[in-house]
């Protein structure tokens, strides 16, 4: 929408609810234009530097194949456009990512299919091409990341959306959306029946869902989300035929909240719809990917993190007597037990600290109840403590368990005993079923702020999602949390 716009609802019954106004601020075709800027500036720059880095390997390529390759943006944004990457904003991160690495690989086989067939090189050298292709595929989503860090919270960023729904499924689907703006769908009124109050989590109720079609039609609106899992089938299937000729996207939600959402995709079933989902732990080349990764990337970091490691630890030496590392008991993949290495933040007597402020204010134990946690930590070492806490540093020794295969780079974070205690059965079994990580979903989304029941949440959905994917997306979130910490301690 090319202005921002604000039409009144028809008139309802007098016994249903006041008629409000609405006003629609989120316009798909701004957003999608932020993103084709970002991906275009992404390209540009990841053909600079490519340009850059090649010049030292061969000296002959510089500016004119820089200038020569003008016409591949064309076919980046068509691929990624074929992709659905402009549908304003709507596409899941991990999904995005996904997407940008096959628009690019489609973009780079294209133009080296075209060297092969004309037989000429010029802007278009092989070591340009693979060494562009990579540098695109990581910078594309890095820029679209940060495209959303900056607008998503604005009212115009994302796609209009009505919700067919006021019960405590549609509070759940708005809680979501609010909570994550970089989704791209904005809420802009409720519709039901059976009309509780007038707002639902925030979003004005518009009236019954037979005034949905219309407001959608005045308001230009195209997408819909049916979060009503207490409707009988036969009045759903009826519901759902009817608003497909007011909605081009209809998005039912149904009652299935925790199950799998990444990778499941429709079936039909001789005519009957099925929902596969699949376990894509249990297929062994995705194990074994995910193991070569873990081992790269570990000797990777591992070398990389030998001089911070040192100085580290000569840190803790000069500050603190007692060993530099600190060993602690936790359980791992098939609940098996695992002693875990970190960098020693603590006083060599932290658990008699614990104790004694645990003992002496119930609001300090209140919080260590909560989160196993404490944001103002008597035990944690002046300086050196602080530091690596915040940054996550004091982790880089379990690289070593990572490499014996006994844990991964990514995958939910092992728990002491005492804070395993405090999930249920079927929650800890689950978790059975994974190595833990170095890093997770968990810690690059909340931190510490994140109580018992995040924890479990984001953990869960990280194994019943699991990809590689989102895994590199996780690997990505964890750099960001390192260098610009927030919520640890």
């Amino acid at each position: 929408m090319s202005a921002q716009i604000a039409y009144a609802q028809p008139a309802l019954r007098p016994s249903r609810v006041a008629r409000p106004a609405f006003a629609v601020y989120a316009r798909p075709a701004a957003t999608s234009c932020v993103l084709l800027a970002a991906d275009m500036l992404a390209v540009f720059l990841a053909r600079a530097v490519t340009v850059s880095v090649w010049h030292w390997v061969r000296p002959a390529v510089g500016l004119p194949n820089f200038l020569g390759f003008w016409e591949s943006l064309v076919l980046f944004a068509l691929a990624y456009a074929a992709l659905g990457l402009y549908s304003g904003g709507a596409v899941g991160v991990v999904e995005e990512l996904r997407r940008v690495a096959l628009g690019t690989g489609l973009v780079c086989l294209t133009l080296t299919a075209s060297l092969f067939f004309l037989q000429r090189a010029g802007p278009y050298s092989r070591g340009l091409l693979v060494l562009s292709g990579v540098l695109t595929a990581a910078a594309v989503p890095l820029a679209r990341s940060s495209a959303r860090h900056l607008f998503a919270s604005r009212r115009w960023w994302g796609v209009p959306v009505l919700v067919l729904g006021a019960g405590g499924a549609a509070q759940i689907v708005i809680g979501r959306l609010r909570a994550n703006p970089q989704i791209g769908f904005k809420p802009v009124a409720c519709f039901a029946d059976e009309i509780i109050g007038s707002h639902c989590a925030g979003v004005p109720v518009a009236g019954p869902l037979s005034a949905a079609g219309g407001l959608a039609k005045r308001l230009k609106i195209r997408h819909a989300l049916v979060a009503m899992p207490g409707v009988a089938r036969e009045d759903l299937v009826w519901m759902l035929d009817e608003w497909g000729a007011a909605f081009s996207h209809v998005i039912l939600i149904p009652n299935l909240f925790g199950l799998a959402s990444l990778w499941v995709s429709a079936r039909d079933v001789g005519g009957i719809l099925g929902l596969e989902m699949r376990q894509n732990l249990l297929i062994p080349l995705n194990r074994w990917t995910k193991r070569a990764i873990d081992i790269a990337g570990a000797l990777a970091l591992g070398c990389m993190a030998l001089p911070i490691a040192a100085a580290a630890a000569l840190w803790i030496k000069c500050i603190s007597r007692g060993s530099v590392l600190y060993r602690q008991e936790r359980e791992g993949e098939g609940g098996g037990a695992l002693r875990i290495p970190k960098l020693r933040t603590m006083h060599a007597d932290a658990e008699a600290l614990l104790m004694r402020v645990l003992s002496e204010s119930p609001e300090i134990r209140a919080e260590w109840t909560c989160r196993f946690k404490l944001k103002n930590d008597p035990r944690i070492l002046p300086g050196v403590g602080k530091f690596l806490r915040k940054t996550s540093l004091d982790e880089l020794p379990q690289l070593w368990r990572v490499l014996k295969g006994e844990m991964s780079l990514v995958g939910p974070r092992p728990f002491p005993r005492y804070h395993l205690d405090r999930f249920g059965p079927r929650f800890r079994a689950l978790r059975h079923r994974v190595k833990p990580g170095l890093t997770g979903l968990w810690q690059v989304s909340d931190r510490s702020d994140g109580d018992l029941a995040v924890q479990e949440t984001l953990d869960t959905y990280y194994i019943r999602n699991w990809s590689l994917w989102l895994d590199l997306y996780i690997l990505a979130r964890t750099i960001r949390a390192v260098l610009f910490p927030k919520g640890a301690y």
